[in-house]
């Protein structure tokens, strides 16, 4: 072996193991916030089946507005991340305090918005007492919007200055909290009213802003904060330092907003079939999603190491992060495939007791394997170049592939239209869809692998121009 290759799977394990030591506590962060809600459908489940609905409904609102309130509020941790691989502590805590005005005021805004949607329940012919209970679930659940888009700016900063494991710690409570909260508000224990679905609401809406008094406190206690603690004074909202943190927001809540929609449409699409396909499609992309946490964390970690090296002013080490964070989201991408096809049964079985269900899922779950390798390759490559501060180009590749290519391509397959020259002889149905998703995420991985290798050149260039 030459001397030039020892040095550089020197670097690469260096890189693997720096990545890996930020990422997983933001892993089990991830997996203790997808057991929040697992919580509330679980023991809503054994309420009434008019409480599991009413989650179910409100659950799917909350879902889109929050995934989108925190792709908006992920704009601090690039920020912060050039900062703090610049040396320049003295710009973070101002920072800081303008992404805790940001997250207010989008917190706000949400809350609103969330409110205003239950309107979509007038057009569903739901049961009435249904409809009564989700639109109260989302009154409830709505007051932890503000708490939620603050903590996520915290969130940011305390994992651009590599400290993960306060997120993790904090969110592991924050579902032991919401699992006791459920407990006691659904089912009315130590004289506290019964409130069933509502109950879930509650216990979430508290849950987050206890959440962000920890996180307040563990930054004003941990020595780590110390060089950068923000609220060492008051400072009024700063409208261009918000702006900017706004325009790079706003696509990553948007490109969010894009995937999740597209899925929940497709799952929309897919309960025409009947109730086996819709329970298998539900329980694959149930598993597909608790499986996804892992390169989500990566891809978090990615951000700030990236921004970092790019900071230092280092486009190369940029450029190397990046490539080596792909290559590590897609190595689990392979590892979890191959679990995934080899124990799809046992999976599916798990799920339901129902044999058609598990046939079918186990079906679904081959499609799931193999779209694992282009979500691991896109969202790894999207997180690198948000690195960099670009955040439009991935919003436009993901609108791009999830409703000009996955969706129409989608209907075409799965429901066959007499319109299209392309529909097959038979509508593939829920199977139609799962191949669309896998071609829509491929084409989203390879435009954005294309781009962060062009940008990450062009930068690269630009330093060797400027010097």
């Amino acid at each position: 072996m030459s001397s030039a290759v020892i040095p550089r799977t020197a670097a690469i394990r260096t890189e693997v193991r720096a990545l890996w030591h930020l990422a997983w506590p933001m892993l089990v962060g991830q997996l203790a916030t997808i057991g929040m809600s697992v919580a509330d459908v679980a023991m809503t489940g054994h309420a009434s089946a008019i409480d599991l609905a009413a989650v179910s409904l409100g659950a799917s609102l909350w879902s889109m507005l929050i995934v989108t309130v925190i792709g908006i509020m992920m704009a601090i941790n690039p920020v912060v991340a050039h900062e703090i691989g610049a040396r320049q502590l003295g710009r973070i805590p101002h920072v800081v305090r303008q992404a805790m005005w940001q997250g207010c005021g989008v917190g706000i805004i949400a809350a609103l918005l969330l409110n205003l949607s239950t309107i979509v329940f007038n057009y569903l012919y739901l049961d009435a007492a249904v409809q009564a209970k989700a639109t109260s679930f989302v009154h409830a659940v709505s007051f932890g919007l503000p708490a939620l888009a603050m903590f996520r700016a915290l969130q940011g900063y305390s994992t651009s200055i590599n400290q993960t494991k306060p997120i993790m710690m904090i969110s592991i409570a924050g579902l032991g909290f919401n699992i006791v909260g459920n407990w006691l508000l659904i089912n009315g224990i130590a004289g506290l009213p019964k409130l069933g679905a509502v109950g879930c609401a509650v216990a979430t809406a508290i849950g987050l802003w206890l959440m962000l008094a920890a996180m307040l406190l563990w930054i004003r206690h941990a020595p780590a904060y110390r060089p950068t603690y923000p609220f060492a004074h008051w400072e009024r909202p700063h409208w261009p330092e918000i702006r900017t943190m706004l325009k790079m927001g706003l696509p990553i809540g948007v490109t969010y907003f894009a995937e999740v929609s597209a899925f929940a449409s497709v799952g929309l699409l897919v309960a025409r079939f009947g109730v086996v396909p819709t329970s298998a499609h539900q329980i694959a992309l149930n598993f597909s999603s608790v499986v996804f946490m892992v390169p989500m964390g990566l891809g978090i970690a990615l951000i700030t190491r990236v921004g970092q090296a790019l900071g230092e002013g280092n486009p190369e080490r940029a450029r190397f992060v990046g490539w080596v964070g792909i290559g590590v989201s897609l190595v689990f991408a392979v590892l979890s495939a191959i679990g995934i096809v080899l124990f799809r049964h046992q999976i599916a079985s798990a799920y339901s007791n129902n044999i058609e269900v598990q046939e079918l899922t186990a079906s679904l779950l081959l499609f799931a394997a193999l779209f694992q390798l282009s979500d691991a390759t896109q969202v790894a490559a999207s997180s690198a170049i948000r690195g960099y501060k670009v955040t439009r180009m991935p919003m436009l590749i993901h609108l791009v592939a999830f409703w000009l290519i996955a969706i129409p391509l989608g209907v075409i397959l799965g429901l066959a239209p007499s319109w299209s020259p392309w529909s097959p002889p038979v509508a593939m149905e829920a199977q139609g869809f799962w191949i669309s998703l896998v071609i829509g995420l491929t084409v989203a991985a390879v435009l954005l692998a294309w781009f962060f290798a062009r940008l990450s050149r062009l930068r690269i260039a630009q330093s060797v121009f400027q010097r």
